[in-house]
């Protein structure tokens, strides 16, 4: 059997069964492989919508991914993509082609692939030869899954040529490590820390999905309210003491809570300028800060007390040694939580005209018609407030922000991925039009895989953060003429309508409903104005 086969059968024997990627010479034996050994594949239009769609499949399913990628350029055209999986620890496997150095000079193909990807934060493995094949392919399946990101699996050509013996070619089993428990003195020192204090926060960030019950427990006992990161958005929904997110996109009356707080405990979050709003809502506050990983405790902020644990461990055991108390939980923040605290409820003056809609009073009327079992996707830009802050989430697997690395573009593509791993929910995603323009050659993806997301453009004609970042500045460099997005959305085989009114968005809610078979491309031509996000993540920020 060739590498390459081998390689392609043990991933898939290790659980591998979902890819997406752009097939050329250097891939072409492995994912056929992986086709013929029970994996799913998707063809994508760019190497950047296949990593960006492993990623969001990633975050949604909870699974391992993988892309498949040319050698050299294929390889180069994802990483924007496999830097945002890497940064956000999601776990995913691309394996990509790589010209051997004896080709250094007479391939076009070539790159220090390895050294591009360190440069860029992406974990590299390698295949070393063929009596090591199926070993180093699962050495990067492990790295994945043990270290919470994405992993390139460099296949050598000339090494993918070779033959390995059939009875080698069996993938053993992925021994993977222990959760880290608490050290009873860091787990008796929470414990006083939550019994002292009068107004305790409990935020959760990504890190910590799965531990929803212990973590709702500890709260409880301790009279915590409990809030998350905005990448774990919908962790605790449904939870009434829930502040939802905890951050940039907090609501003013969020905002006053967290900042009152004098003790906020984190698990499995970074505590970075995003959750902490800046350092504002974290500066002069005593902070504990629980993450399986060591270095990850006071990269961002300096906190009062470490906890090396598994989060769900770590909660657990802290709630049987606090004695039960009201904290946080007062009548007052009762009445503060049910009196229109979030942004849904917040007032504001509608800006519509008879040309361009208010993108709030359009986002609201999007959470009204868009099934509940849903999960909603933003891209990078002015526009990203808009559905993180006014679209309810379900729980923490229906609520995607790749942001992690600022990059404009990803979010249709996001999109793309969570409809194809969540056929059973409605995917909405809110993108401004700079970034639909960028990756809309996927929408032929979404087309050919026969999936209904709600592609909502907020389309200003502008890269809008330019434009209120550098307000008085000379604009014509970020400013576009408008154009016509339902018009290529038909083009590409989608459901295309504008939406300019609010007499608008009645059609809008009875189309929804009925296209089922293919996206809807919603353009809506938004009045202009510097979002809530601009204004109070990204001040000083040009």
């Amino acid at each position: 059997m060739r590498v390459a086969d081998v390689i392609g059968r043990t991933l898939v024997a290790l659980g591998v069964t979902q890819m997406f990627g752009v097939v050329g010479s250097g891939n072409f034996h492995t994912t056929n492989a992986m086709i013929s050994a029970g994996a799913r594949f998707v063809a994508t239009r760019h190497e950047a919508g296949a990593g960006i769609m492993a990623d969001a499949y990633g975050r949604v399913t909870g699974e391992v991914p993988a892309v498949s990628l040319h050698q050299g350029c294929g390889l180069t055209n994802a990483m924007t993509a496999l830097t945002e999986a890497a940064k956000s620890g999601t776990p995913l496997v691309a394996f990509a082609g790589d010209t051997p150095p004896s080709a250094r000079h007479t391939s076009n193909f070539w790159i220090d692939q390895t050294g591009a990807l360190e440069a860029l934060g992406v974990p590299v493995a390698r295949i070393h030869s063929a009596a090591t094949a199926v070993e180093d392919t699962a050495a990067a399946v492990r790295l994945a899954v043990v270290e919470r990101t994405a992993v390139v699996l460099n296949m050598p050509l000339d090494v993918q040529e070779e033959d390995v013996d059939v009875d080698r070619a069996l993938a053993r089993p992925i021994a993977l490590p222990t959760p880290p428990a608490p050290a009873a003195d860091g787990l008796a020192e929470l414990a006083r820390l939550l019994s002292e204090a009068e107004r305790p926060v409990i935020v959760a960030g990504r890190g910590a999905r799965g531990a929803r019950e212990q973590i709702e427990r500890l709260a409880e006992v301790s009279g915590a309210l409990v809030a998350t990161s905005a990448v774990a958005r919908g962790l605790f929904a449904g939870n009434d003491w829930s502040l939802d997110v905890m951050g940039g996109f907090s609501s003013p009356t969020v905002a006053d809570l967290v900042l009152d707080a004098d003790l906020v405990v984190g698990f499995g979050l970074a505590f970075n300028r995003w959750t902490s709003r800046n350092g504002e809502f974290t500066d002069g506050t005593r902070l504990v800060h629980v993450d399986i990983d060591p270095a990850a405790i006071g990269k961002h902020r300096p906190v009062a007390l470490g906890i090396v644990s598994d989060a769900g461990l770590a909660a657990a055991a802290a709630a049987e040694l606090v004695a039960p108390r009201t904290g946080y939980r007062t009548p007052e923040v009762r009445r503060l939580l049910d009196s229109g605290a979030f942004w849904p409820d917040v007032e504001y003056e509608d800006t519509s005209t008879d040309e361009r809609i208010d993108p709030r009073t359009l986002t609201l009327a999007l959470e009204r018609m868009i099934p509940r079992e849903r999960v909603v996707v933003t891209d990078a830009g002015n526009a990203t407030g808009y559905p993180a802050n006014f679209l309810s989430v379900p729980d923490e697997k229906g609520f995607i922000l790749p942001l992690a690395f600022q990059s404009v573009g990803l979010g249709l593509g996001s999109a793309v991925g969570a409809a194809i791993a969540r056929p059973d929910r409605r995917v909405v995603a809110g993108i401004g039009d700079g970034g639909f323009m960028m990756s809309l050659v996927e929408l032929d993806t979404a087309v050919r895989e026969r999936v209904n997301p709600v592609i909502v453009v907020y389309n200003d004609s502008a890269y809008g953060a330019e434009v209120h970042h550098f307000d008085g500045d000379d604009m014509q460099t970020v400013r576009f003429p408008d154009t016509d997005l339902a018009a290529i959305a038909r083009g590409f085989g989608c459901e295309g309508f504008t939406v300019r009114t609010r007499a608008d968005l009645d059609a809008l809610a009875e189309l929804v409903p009925t296209v089922t078979d293919r996206p809807i491309v919603v353009d809506a031509k938004i009045t202009e104005f510097r979002s809530w996000v601009e204004e109070h993540v990204f001040q000083g920020d040009k």
